[in-house]
């Protein structure tokens, strides 16, 4: 029976009854975010540097086990098969200035680098979509200007350097620790997106993918042959994509079954799905239906700069600007020639005007990045090096610029399939333990430069089972994103919600409501993405979700919803401790307890 109004102000005899507190006065200030104390004059540098290389580098270059060698291959595998389509695309859309030789040398030697010396070895460098966009948006102004692109892109490296080292020594990169798991999730479902329409068939950007090959047209297809059925073809590379991916998952499942002897065996064939599915259904392939022209990977011939010579000036392409000529005169050379300005005297200062765009499209697709796989969720332990990473890559990619190679970055999904390889989770997907090893992307990497030995190798790769490693890369990824589980409460049941802080506290309408303002700004930025002529800038419009979470957000939620919808696992733990105190000490002091709570508690 409830007290009554006069035993609750009065007491009624005992201790007085305690009000509940409402959930908002738990914390105050809750759900509020603050930028970090600045670290100017590169004291954050030094900081990164000793907090990550120079305490935790020995532990991560030694601790060899059979998960090192096991991601290695599956990284390897997710890594090189994009840095080869990336060199195509660059190839076609810089006329051949910048090709696959080129994404090969680029992602091996700085893999290599960033593993020895890098701050975060679990971010995987590579290729990305919009460096891609902006390089060709910058070989058409270097046509434009009538300056070498070789040395308008040496020269915007120059800058693009320099911008990273002024960010990095004025501790700029904490504007982008501002991001908090709303603007995480949305970045990370739209690459995840990327990869998932990629693999089976990209309506936006491309011929790409698992069903394209029914179009009769497409460009792999072999229509000079008469035998050729595209029909059987399209056919089985659907069979090797999705069986692909299915056998990765079958494969991954072993781990917490009863079958086998032992849980070494079972870790192993965990551990090695990729590689084993790889390895499957590419005999598949090569051996029971080795009749079917199945489209393999795109592989150069030889290493070699791909811009190929029809003079020593080496001014023109051959065989295109020379069809006469029997035979190349010489190939580019690898450095670019920073005086040769075509008379144009000023094209050095010019490049820093482009060279903002780009150093903004850097800090962006790190930044992002580092965070989303910084977050405290992932329970990384070894520490983060926003300013130190941001001013290798701007050193990277200044020597990449100086040879004529593609700028490189963190790439999302690859990271955190590296991220997810080398964690331990219990059986509601939370991590428990991560391997932090610089081994990992060292061995990757130093494959994807020793390919460039065995190249004929490559070619035996078929593309649809490729693009089922991509499947796999981009599905496995999507239980990890809040924003995508929250997006599926909208067709459950209510009363069989999982399970978490905010579906036991929270109104499933408030919910609902935080999910449909990220899928609002996940369609603008998908949108923008999609749009060739703007695509550019979607790094900006995801670095808006920013401000929209510090500033928009709060008007419509209170502060306690904001921290269980998009706090770290401490902050609400903190406010989930406190609403079990408040209401045990409420139900403490309606039995006349209070004291005895309170004392008991003090103890």
């Amino acid at each position: 029976m409830p007290p009554k109004a006069s035993d609750i102000e009065a007491g009624a005899g005992r201790n007085p009854i305690k009000r509940l507190p409402s959930n908002a006065e738990l914390i105050p200030d809750a759900g509020k975010i603050t930028m970090d104390e600045a670290a100017y004059f590169g004291k954050g540098i030094v900081k990164d540097m000793k907090t990550t290389v120079g305490t935790h580098w020995r532990e991560e270059m030694t601790n060899f086990n059979q998960k090192t060698v096991a991601v290695s291959m599956l990284m390897f595998i997710t890594v090189i098969a994009p840095t080869l389509a990336f060199g195509a695309s660059y190839n076609t859309a810089t006329e051949s200035h910048i090709g696959a030789i080129e994404t090969i040398l680029a992602t091996a030697w700085v893999g290599c680098a960033y593993a020895f010396i890098g701050g975060m070895p679990l971010c995987i460098i590579g290729s990305t979509g919009p460096v891609l966009a902006f390089t060709i948006v910058l070989y058409d102004m270097a046509k434009s200007l009538d300056i070498p692109f070789y040395t308008f892109y040496a020269w915007v490296s120059v800058w693009m350097m320099i911008y990273a080292f002024l960010c990095s020594f004025f501790d700029l990169t904490r504007f982008v620790r501002l991001a908090t798991r709303f603007t995480d999730d949305i970045f990370a479902f739209l690459i995840v997106s990327i990869f998932v329409i990629r693999a089976i068939g990209d309506p936006f950007g491309g011929d790409v993918g698992l069903l394209w090959p029914f179009d009769p047209n497409h460009k792999n297809h072999n229509n000079q042959d008469e035998d050729y059925d595209y029909l059987q073809v399209a056919l089985l590379g659907v069979i090797l994509g999705f069986g692909t991916t299915w056998t990765i998952f079958f494969f991954r499942s072993f781990k917490n079954s009863s079958f086998f002897c032992n849980d070494t065996m079972r870790s192993s064939i965990h551990d090695f799905a990729v590689t084993f599915s790889v390895l499957l259904w590419t005999i598949v392939s090569k051996v029971i239906f080795k009749d079917v022209e199945v489209a393999s990977l795109k592989v150069p011939d030889q290493f070699e700069p791909t811009f190929q010579c029809c003079d020593d000036a080496c001014t023109m392409f051959f065989p295109r600007d020379c069809p006469d000529q029997a035979e190349r005169a010489a190939v580019r050379p690898w450095f670019a020639n920073m005086a040769d300005t075509n008379g144009k005297g000023w094209a050095p200062i010019a490049a820093a005007g482009p060279a903002v765009l780009a150093f903004f499209l850097l800090y962006l697709d790190n930044g992002i990045t580092w965070h989303l796989i910084m977050h405290k969720s992932n329970n990384v332990q070894h520490g983060e090096a926003y300013n130190y990473d941001l001013l290798l890559s701007g050193c990277f990619n200044l020597v990449n610029g100086l040879l004529g190679l593609p700028w490189l970055v963190a790439t999302t999904v690859p990271c955190l399939v590296h991220l997810n390889s080398l964690s331990e989770k219990d059986k509601d997907g939370n991590v428990l333990y991560v391997q932090e090893t610089r081994l990992t992307m060292l061995f990757s990497h130093m494959c994807v430069g020793f390919s460039i030995l065995a190249l004929d190798l490559l070619k035996l790769l078929p593309l649809p089972v490729l693009n089922g490693v991509f499947l796999f890369m981009g599905v496995s990824a999507l239980p990890g994103i809040q924003f995508w589980n929250r997006f599926l409460l909208f067709f459950q049941q209510p009363s069989k919600y999982p399970e978490t802080p905010y579906t036991k506290y929270m109104d499933k309408g408030r919910i609902h409501l935080f999910t449909i303002f990220q899928i609002a700004f996940f369609a603008l930025v998908f949108v923008v993405q999609n749009i060739k002529a703007v695509a550019v800038v979607f790094p900006m419009m995801t670095f808006l979700c920013i401000p929209a979470r510090t500033h928009l957000l709060p008007r419509f939620f209170e502060g306690w919803e904001l921290v269980l919808l998009d706090g770290d696992i401490f902050e609400i733990q903190e406010w989930i401790d406190k609403k079990a105190d408040s209401v045990a000490e409420y139900e403490a002091s309606l039995r006349g307890e209070l004291t005895d709570f309170e004392d008991g508690d003090s103890k």
